[in-house]
C-alpha cells in the first residue's frame, strides 16, 4: 500500500492539486522538513499543517464530478430516492447504483480522498508521540479527527457494517488500517513494525470501528485538554465541539444512544438552528455552520464543485439544467404547509421567475445559494444534524417526550406549530426530519444501509427519471464499493478472493 509519505512530499502533492490561497499553503514552511523542524513550524504557525489537510479535502482530484469530500457524500446521496435527477448526466452511475465495480474511477478517487486524509493526519500524528505541549495536543487531536471521519466513510462505503436488525456485524471485513508507531492499542501497548504492516489487510469491522471510537475519544480528549479554541471566523479547523460532533455521529451507527445524545448536547451548545430560507446554505459565518471549509476566489473550483452539481441557483451543471438535482416528489409532499424548509424546494408547478433554467423546474431544490465568484463554502457538519442525533437516540431509547423535547430546539426555527401538535416523536418521526434538513447534505446512503432500508423509486407519481426507476432491497450487494484495481495490485496484503462480491 503506497499511503506513506513524507510530510512535505504530502504538502507538496496536495499544491498540485488545487489552486489554493496563500493563507492555506505557504511554501516556506512545508518544503523540505525534517521532523525537528516540523515540530518547530507546528509551534510557530501550526495552522499550515491542518491547513493542508482541509485543501486536499477540497481538491479536484480529476474530472468535474471528484471534488473531494464533498463529492464523495453527493455521489452518496445520489443513491437513494431523496434525489430526483432531473437528466441523465454526471452522477447518473451513482444514482443507478452501477458505480461499484473495482475498476471504474468513483471506487478508485473515493479510496484516494479518504486514505490521503489518512495518510496527512498520521503525519501530524507521528511529529507528537506523547502529546507533550499545548500545540500538540491540539494539532493531534484534529489530526485524529480527521483520521476517524475517513474511516467512518471508509467502513460504510467499502463494506455494509451492519446486519439486519442494525447491530454491527463486527466479523465482516472492512479496509487497511493505516496506524503510526504513535498509536497504542487497547492494553496500552504501541504497535511493532510488523503489527503495523499486518494491519494494511482487510480487518474487520470490529477493529476499524473500535479504532474510530478510540481515535475520536482520543481527539475530544486531547482538544479539551489543550484548551483549543478557534477563532470565531475559523470554521475550517475542528475544535472540542466538533470533534464530539463526529463521536455522536459514531455513536449513532454504533446504537450507543445515551453516549449519542450526550455527545451530540455537546456538540452543539452554543449554537443556533439558523433559517431555512431559499439559497440560504453558502456560508460558514451562518449561525449554525460547525464545520466547513471556507472557499475564496482562489480556492474555488467553479464547474468542478459541489455548488456546481447541487445548486439550481448557481450557473452551473445543475442550474443550466444538465444535471438539475430535484427533491423527491414523495418526500416533498411529506413538507407541511406551514415548514419554512418549503423554501428549499419549488413545488409540482415549478418557478418561472428562477434566475436558472433548473430553478424553474417542478420539484427543483432551492436550498443551495450561489455566490458570483463561486465562492460558497462547503458544509461538513450543522448544528440541526446535532439536535437530530439527540432526539433520534432518545426515541430509540424508548423517551418519545424527550425526543420531542429535543426535536422541537429544531423544529421551533422551522415549523412552530410542530412542538403544539407534538408532545412525543417517535424514531420514525425524527427520521423524516432528518430527510428533510439533511437533504443534499450527503446523509441519505448512510442512514438507510444503517437502518436497513432499500430504495424504491417506483411508485405512482414518481418524479424521478424514466428509466432510472429502481428498487433496491436492503442488505444489496450494489450498497457496497469493490476494492479498487490499484489497491488489489499494489497491496500484498489482500489477495484477489478477499474482493468484496
Amino acid at each position: 500500500m503506497k499511503f506513506a509519505k513524507y510530510f512535505a512530499a504530502g504538502l507538496i502533492s496536495v499544491m498540485g492539486l488545487a489552486s489554493c490561497g496563500d493563507d492555506f499553503m505557504d511554501v516556506e514552511y512545508t518544503s523540505n522538513l525534517d521532523k525537528e523542524t516540523a515540530v518547530g513550524v507546528a509551534a510557530d504557525k501550526p495552522s499550515v499543517f491542518m491547513n493542508a489537510i482541509w485543501s486536499q479535502m477540497v481538491a479536484v482530484q480529476s474530472t468535474h464530478d471528484d471534488f473531494g469530500l464533498m463529492s464523495i457524500l453527493h455521489a452518496s446521496d445520489m443513491m437513494g430516492e431523496d434525489i430526483a435527477m432531473g437528466a441523465d448526466s454526471w452522477f447518473v452511475f451513482d444514482y443507478d447504483f452501477d458505480n461499484r465495480e473495482y475498476n471504474y474511477r468513483r471506487t478508485g478517487s473515493t479510496w484516494k480522498i479518504l486514505y490521503s486524509m489518512i495518510s496527512m493526519a498520521n503525519d501530524i500524528i507521528k511529529l507528537y508521540p506523547d502529546y507533550t505541549s499545548e500545540t500538540g495536543n491540539a494539532l493531534v487531536g484534529q489530526a485524529l479527527s480527521v483520521r476517524a471521519c475517513a474511516y467512518y466513510y471508509l467502513a460504510l462505503i467499502y463494506q455494509n457494517p451492519f446486519n439486519a436488525d442494525g447491530s454491527i456485524a463486527s466479523e465482516k471485513p472492512a479496509v487497511p488500517l493505516m496506524l503510526t508507531a504513535s498509536d497504542v492499542k487497547s492494553d496500552g501497548s504501541h504497535y511493532t513494525e510488523e503489527e503495523l504492516e499486518n494491519l494494511k489487510g482487510r480487518n474487520t469491522i470490529g477493529l476499524i470501528m473500535s479504532q474510530i471510537e478510540q481515535d475520536l475519544r482520543g481527539a475530544v480528549e486531547n482538544l479539551e485538554e489543550s484548551g483549543y479554541t478557534r477563532e470565531s471566523s475559523d470554521k475550517n479547523s475542528i475544535d472540542y465541539q466538533v470533534a464530539s460532533g463526529l463521536l455522536a455521529r459514531y455513536y449513532l451507527i454504533s446504537s450507543k444512544w445515551n453516549e449519542a445524545a450526550q455527545a451530540a448536547n455537546k456538540a452543539r451548545a452554543g449554537y443556533s438552528m439558523g433559517t431555512a430560507k431559499k439559497g440560504s446554505l453558502i456560508t460558514v459565518s451562518d449561525a449554525d455552520w460547525m464545520w466547513g471549509f471556507n472557499h475564496d476566489t482562489e480556492t474555488q473550483t467553479t464547474y468542478a464543485s459541489f455548488y456546481s452539481h447541487i445548486s439550481n441557483e448557481a450557473p452551473g451543471y445543475s442550474g443550466i439544467q444538465y444535471n438539475t438535482n430535484l427533491i423527491d416528489a414523495r418526500l416533498y409532499s411529506m413538507i407541511p404547509a406551514d415548514d419554512t424548509r418549503r423554501a428549499w424546494f419549488n413545488g409540482p408547478e415549478g418557478d418561472a421567475t428562477a434566475s436558472q433554467p433548473g430553478g424553474k423546474l417542478p420539484y427543483a431544490a432551492r436550498k443551495f445559494g450561489h455566490e458570483k465568484d463561486w465562492s460558497e463554502d462547503y458544509m461538513y457538519m450543522r448544528a440541526p444534524e446535532m439536535v437530530l442525533i439527540e432526539a433520534e437516540a432518545y426515541a430509540r431509547m424508548g423517551q418519545e417526550a424527550k425526543a420531542a423535547e429535543v426535536l422541537s430546539v429544531l423544529m421551533n426555527s422551522r415549523q412552530p406549530s410542530w412542538s403544539k401538535l407534538h408532545s412525543t416523536a417517535s424514531v420514525e418521526d425524527v427520521l423524516l426530519q432528518r430527510r428533510i434538513e439533511l437533504w443534499g447534505e450527503g446523509f441519505v446512503r448512510f442512514d438507510l444501509i444503517r437502518n436497513n432500508k432499500g430504495v424504491d423509486r417506483k411508485y405512482e407519481g414518481s418524479n424521478h427519471l424514466p428509466g432510472h426507476l429502481i428498487q433496491v432491497p436492503a442488505q444489496d450487494k450494489r450498497w457496497v464499493y469493490q476494492i479498487p484495481m490499484s489497491e488489489m495490485q499494489e497491496n500484498s496484503h489482500i489477495s484477489e478472493d478477499e474482493q468484496n462480491e
